[in-house]
C-alpha cells in the first residue's frame, strides 16, 4: 500500500490541496449558514441517487457541505477539535496521503450510496428515494478521528474540557458507539456506516505489521528464546573471575574485572590485579 501511495504522490502529489481540513470545515459553515436561512434547501443538497441519476448532479458534492449536526455550540466545538486532528494528520502523513484519506471517505461514501440504491432496485423493483439521509460526512469525521487515535494513541485530550482521557480509550468508545450503530439501524444505515469508514478500514490493515505474526517469524522468535536459555549462565556458574585471586562478582557486587590486551589468550583480572600481575605469554 505505501508503495503505490509513493507512486502516485510522484505523479500527482503536486495537484494535493494544503489545508484540506479548513476547506471542509468552511463547507460546514456553509451548510449551517443555508440551514438557518433556507432549511429547505438541504433537502436539494442530499446524496440521493436517484435524483443524481436524473440530472441533479450537483448532489455528488453538495452532500459534503451538509452539517452532521444541527446544534450550534456542538458545531462550533467540533469544527475547532476535529481543525486540530486534520492539521495533525497532515503534518504527519504529508497533504498528498491525507487528501487521499479524505476522498477516499468520499469517494466510498458514493460508491456506498449508489450500491445500495441498485440492491434495492433489484430486490423490488422501483428507484429507492430517500436514501440521502443515511449518507453524511458523519462517519468521515469519525475516521479522521479514530486515524489520529491509532497514529497518537497515548496522547491525552481533555473530555468536555475537564476529563483527562487518552485517545485510545476515546477510540474504544467511538468504536462501540459505531457498534451499536449498525447493529440498531437497517441495511441502509449499516452499508451507510460502513462505505463512510472503509477508508479507515484500509489504512488501519494497510498499516499493521503482519510479518511480526508469519510462521517463520514466530519459529525464528522460539529459536533465539530457545538459544538464550541455553546461553544463560547455570546456578552457580559466575560471569567474572580473576585468573590471580579467584574472586567473582559473588564475592563483591563492587568488583571490577577487565581482560589484559597484552596476555595471550582469554585472561581476566579484578581491579587489585589488573596492572600488577605478569603478562601470560604462551611461547
Amino acid at each position: 500500500m505505501n508503495h503505490l501511495l509513493n507512486k502516485m504522490e510522484r505523479k500527482l502529489g503536486r495537484y494535493a490541496i494544503p489545508n484540506l481540513i479548513l476547506w471542509i470545515l468552511a463547507g460546514y459553515a456553509i451548510g449551517y449558514t443555508l440551514m438557518f436561512i433556507s432549511p429547505d434547501i438541504l433537502k436539494l443538497m442530499t446524496l440521493e441517487p436517484y435524483y443524481i441519476l436524473h440530472g441533479q448532479i450537483w448532489r455528488l458534492v453538495t452532500w459534503v457541505l451538509t452539517p452532521p449536526d444541527s446544534n450550534l455550540i456542538f458545531a462550533i466545538i467540533m469544527i475547532m477539535f476535529y481543525y486540530q486532528l486534520g492539521q495533525s494528520l497532515e503534518r504527519t502523513w504529508g497533504t498528498f496521503r491525507f487528501n487521499v484519506y479524505i476522498f477516499g471517505g468520499i469517494l466510498f461514501t458514493v460508491i456506498g450510496a449508489f450500491i445500495l440504491y441498485a440492491v434495492y432496485y433489484v430486490m423490488y423493483g422501483v428507484p429507492a428515494v430517500g436514501m440521502g439521509g443515511f449518507f453524511t460526512t458523519n462517519y468521515i469525521n469519525m475516521s479522521i478521528f479514530l486515524a489520529f487515535a491509532v497514529c497518537y494513541p497515548n496522547m491525552e485530550v481533555l473530555l468536555y474540557f475537564i476529563i483527562p482521557i487518552r485517545m485510545k480509550w476515546l477510540a474504544v468508545v467511538y468504536a462501540v458507539m459505531i457498534v451499536l450503530s449498525m447493529v440498531q439501524s437497517g441495511w441502509p444505515g449499516r452499508v451507510a456506516i460502513f462505505m463512510s469508514l472503509l477508508n479507515f478500514v484500509v489504512f488501519y490493515f494497510s498499516t499493521r505489521n503482519y510479518r511480526s505474526i508469519s510462521p517463520k517469524e514466530i519459529h525464528r522468535r522460539q529459536k533465539f528464546k530457545s538459544q538464550m536459555r541455553q546461553a544463560a549462565p547455570r546456578p552457580g556458574v559466575t560471569k567474572h573471575k580473576c585468573a590471580i585471586c579467584g574472586r567473582t562478582e559473588e564475592d563483591d557486587a563492587n568488583l571490577e574485572f577487565r581482560f589484559c590486551s597484552k596476555c595471550e589468550g582469554n585472561y581476566e583480572y579484578c581491579q587489585d590485579h589488573l596492572f600488577t600481575h605478569q603478562h601470560v605469554h604462551r611461547s
